[in-house]
């Protein structure tokens, strides 16, 4: 989650939606995000809505606690069901992030899980992520997370050396997220990711190919691989200004991505969106894949975003707030939006270029036709998928694809 929060009209207090959100719901798929704002320690490079032990004392108190938490998120659940009235769906993905979910007791995540099969129900062959951080688990959690439903784990490995792992203030040891994926394999997990992280300042191209060599050697069937991006207001943006490491260029991020996609292809692995690559259409996200298709999903926690039918809500961002909001019956939204046609027709491109499969090309307009005809010409877009109705990113667009979708969106 964003740590800052986008502009929006005023969220009612019992969460309602417009009617025109639910009309033709059921031909829609629906996921739930639950967010677990808790970290042992934070990441000099992370801009997201988590809260460690030291920074939530004496604000919010009791409320603010990751010992009731479970409670608290169940309520949010429970009030999705309310919202969503005789919504007839049954939930298609579950993704529990972070922070890191795995702080709290397994049985907490098994009763969040709980929450959502009672309301809703859960779909036939549903998938049930986590994340987890490498140091946070053993064999006995991950059996724990197993026999209550979870089937697909993710495990921020980021790195397989130890000084990069330093400048991103990571605290698990090199190797852990390795014997990790073993663990999640021997209690049972259909399905395991590793995420990497690329351009590091002072990460070496050797040193980004011996990360992913380990964690291919781990034997994942998914691999998220994300360029860094320095947020202001972090620990590492910070020490770059004081010229304590260097800033990482653009050109070092595309040859990383390069190299990356070399060796995951070499591995089996196909890209299916711009960061991520799986042995098979099985071993993809299917969570994500609700997020790059605008599908339906209810995000539960403190900052969690939403989007149902064309409206999206953001909650209140504290965990104290968030907390209070429930406790007294109240939705925790802090605010939303209602995406016009126009807004969803830009939001597809922007989100469906990335994918493998690129979007619709009658998405966009003469403007954009024209950019989409520039930039096969450049050899970005394949001119075989434009031909037969979808604007598709080459190699070489993949490096470009932000520059891309500028113009497409037009």
């Amino acid at each position: 989650m964003p740590s800052a929060l986008p502009d929006g009209e005023p969220m009612p207090v019992d969460g309602a939606l417009p009617a025109h959100a639910l009309a033709g719901a059921a031909d829609r798929p629906l996921g739930f995000y639950l967010h677990v704002p808790y970290c042992a320690t934070r990441c000099g490079y992370c801009d997201f809505n988590t809260y460690t032990a030291s920074e939530l004392r004496g604000s919010g108190g009791a409320l603010a606690s990751r010992d009731n938490y479970a409670d608290t998120l169940i309520e949010e659940i429970r009030l999705a069901r309310k919202v969503l009235g005789d919504d007839p769906r049954q939930v298609g993905t579950v993704f529990v992030g972070g922070g890191t979910p795995t702080l709290l007791a397994a049985a907490d995540l098994g009763r969040m899980l709980g929450a959502i099969r009672d309301e809703f129900g859960l779909a036939a062959g549903a998938e049930i992520t986590t994340e987890a951080n490498p140091e946070s688990v053993d064999p006995a959690y991950l059996e724990q997370l197993r026999a209550s439903g979870f089937n697909r784990v993710s495990f921020g490995m980021q790195s397989a050396r130890q000084h990069v792992l330093n400048v991103l203030d990571r605290t698990h040891t090199p190797g852990r997220p390795e014997a990790c994926v073993g663990e999640a394999h021997a209690a049972g997990f259909d399905h395991v990711n590793l995420d990497l992280i690329y351009g590091t300042p002072g990460e070496s191209d050797d040193d980004w190919r011996a990360s992913l060599d380990a964690a291919l050697g781990a034997g994942p069937d998914h691999i998220s691989a994300y360029a860094l991006i320095v947020e202001e207001g972090t620990q590492l943006a910070r020490r770059i200004r004081r010229g304590e490491v260097p800033m990482t260029d653009d050109d070092v991020h595309a040859d990383r991505y390069l190299i990356a996609e070399e060796r995951l292809a070499a591995a089996g692995f196909g890209w299916y969106e711009v960061s991520n690559w799986a042995t098979s259409r099985e071993a993809r996200c299917r969570h994500n894949e609700l997020y790059w298709t605008g599908a339906d999903w209810w995000g539960a926690g403190p900052g969690a975003h939403s989007h149902v039918g064309g409206v999206r809500w953001w909650n209140v961002k504290h965990p104290g707030a968030y907390a209070q909001a429930l406790s007294e019956g109240r939705s925790p939204g802090a605010g939303r939006e209602l995406l016009g046609a126009e807004d969803r027709r830009v939001e597809r491109i922007l989100l469906e270029l990335r994918l493998a499969d690129g979007c619709p090309r009658d998405l966009l307009t003469p403007v954009g036709s024209r950019a989409a005809e520039r930039f096969i010409a450049d050899g970005l877009l394949e001119p075989e998928s434009y031909e037969q109705g979808r604007a598709v990113l080459t190699l070489r667009g993949r490096l470009l694809a932000d520059a891309v979708v500028r113009d497409l969106v037009d």
